[in-house]
């Protein structure tokens, strides 16, 4: 704020103050009167009487609620928000027939009161039920109240004194002016623009998402650039359309942007990353990765990290730099064959080629293993205590997991070699005790 204006606007806000003051006192004077204090307490004895009622009719409607089982999650919710606004409900259906009955019975200004008292209980009970539309807590609790101030001022015939006084706290940045009227008026277009925008964003991404013709990384891609851009323009937006000026903010932003580069380096490094990784489709949701120890599936694709489900139900949150500059082995990234080998080993007491046809047998048995690339068996070396083997297989889905098929193979060729009478050998050592007499003859 510039200096020379602070007096003026000291004294426009003081002034503003002793008008309000003055109005509250000329609202107090008039409530002293006989028919206006009759008024409030008629609408006291009416706040008693929805009190009193809502207490059983919330009990019968909760009760009632519960045997509702088949409703949408929609008509659950407002009914729990009717429960919850029973007093308010209430009130409002009595104050509005006495209003009307004693229009009737008596002069207009006698029910004056009365119909203010209506007219604003109505108005908090309609915007109570609005917001509910919205989901965002945070955002739903700044319109509901900022509703409930705004319709309160209207219908008390306040707002230009509102509006002057909050125009008058004010501060200068270069050529532009922030009050907090501005403030106020910018908060409540955006948070509408971003309602908008946010049900634009939710059903373009439910169709992009339905288009199979769009590969699963791509759908991401367009859905994250799609939401940056509808929340983006919703911004600006606003603030164009409350007077502010935005080439004011611009060296504003470059500058916070100049400092936040500098701290937020590793974030700014995965949101590339994150970026690079949508574009070069290297991996995307659903596929099987191995990075380091963790072997999962990919759930989701973030912005800053990348959501790896192990087959222990662990959810790993890996960020995106990490997936850039380490090695993944992607299981299902060109196609989704994948070769297994496994090693064993038999006695040297049996046929080798019988040992490597029943080893091809009983892998084909095993119901994953791909027919059309048959298993093949070799050996790789002679063990001190075994004929060493590599069996080789494919499967189509490895996200089916990896561990379980080869025990599985394991166990089918352990069946078939019992069956056939293979012998798997082990490592055998022979200990020899010396006797006192070999001792001697020895020394």
């Amino acid at each position: 704020m510039e200096q020379e204006d602070t007096p003026d606007l000291a004294q426009q806000a003081a002034e503003i103050g002793q008008g309000l003051w003055a109005q509250g006192e000329a609202l107090l004077t008039s409530m002293l009167r006989p028919w206006n204090a009759y008024q409030i307490l008629i609408a006291l004895g009416l706040l008693l009487v929805a009190h009193l009622l809502a207490k059983p009719l919330s009990a019968r409607w909760d009760a009632w609620l519960r045997t509702r089982e088949n409703w949408p999650m929609w008509r659950k919710r407002f009914g729990l928000l009717i429960r919850n606004r029973m007093r308010l409900i209430l009130f409002v259906a009595l104050i509005w027939p006495t209003v009307w009955v004693m229009r009737e019975m008596t002069w207009p200004s006698r029910s004056y009161l009365l119909a203010i008292i209506g007219q604003l209980t109505l108005a908090w009970l309609l915007i109570a039920v609005v917001s509910r539309l919205i989901v965002n807590s945070f955002l739903r609790g700044v319109v509901r109240y900022a509703g409930w101030a705004w319709v309160t001022l209207s219908i008390l015939n306040l707002t230009d004194e509102a509006r002057t006084l909050l125009d008058s706290m004010a501060i200068s940045l270069g050529e532009t002016r922030l009050s907090a009227w501005i403030v106020l008026q910018a908060v409540a277009l955006i948070g509408a623009l971003f309602f908008v925008a946010r049900f634009v964003s939710v059903t373009s991404a439910t169709r992009i998402r339905r288009n199979e013709d769009i590969s699963p990384s791509m759908q991401v891609l367009a859905v994250k650039f799609l939401q940056l851009m509808l929340y983006g323009a919703a911004f600006f937006l606003g603030l164009r359309m409350v007077g502010v000026d935005l080439t004011g903010l611009a060296v504003l932003s470059g500058a916070i942007g100049v400092g936040l580069g500098f701290g937020l380096q590793k974030v700014v490094s995965n949101l590339v990353s994150g970026v690079i990784i949508l574009l070069d489709k290297s991996i995307k949701p659903g596929d099987v990765i191995s990075l380091g120890e963790t072997f999962g599936w990919i759930n989701t694709l973030g912005a800053r990290y990348t959501s790896v489900v192990t087959r222990d139900g662990k959810e790993y949150l890996i960020p995106n730099e990490d997936l850039i500059t380490g090695q993944v082995v992607n299981w299902s990234h060109s196609n989704t064959l994948v070769r297994l080998d496994i090693y064993f080993g038999t006695a040297y007491g049996d046929d080798p080629h019988k040992v490597r046809q029943i080893a091809i047998e009983a892998a084909q048995s095993v119901d994953r293993v791909l027919k059309a690339k048959a298993p093949v068996c070799h050996i790789v070396g002679f063990g001190d205590s075994s004929v060493d083997y590599i069996l080789r297989f494919w499967i189509s889905d490895p996200t089916g997991g990896l561990t379980n098929i080869r025990g599985n193979v394991y166990l089918a060729l352990w069946d078939a070699f019992q069956e056939h009478g293979i012998s798997i050998p082990f490592p055998q050592r022979e200990v020899r005790m010396l006797g006192d007499g070999e001792k001697e003859n020895g020394n």
